[in-house]
């Protein structure tokens, strides 16, 4: 028999910011501090519309 939850977790919501996920000493931040990633967007301009799909999020 399948266990039945009391409690219904659908209707939850958590606003969390990806800025705190990363810890203040992590090497990501020194990375993303010292490399410049904009070009990315010339490399992957043609995987996104505008018109198509979804929103996208930014790649960089």
């Amino acid at each position: 028999m399948l266990n039945r939850k009391k409690e219904d977790n659908r209707k939850q919501i958590s606003f969390i910011c990806i800025d705190d996920l990363v810890p203040k000493d992590h090497i990501l931040r020194d990375i993303d501090k010292a490399i410049d990633f904009s070009f990315i967007y010339d490399l992957v301009k043609d995987k996104y519309s505008e018109e198509i799909g979804r929103p996208s999020i930014d790649p960089v």
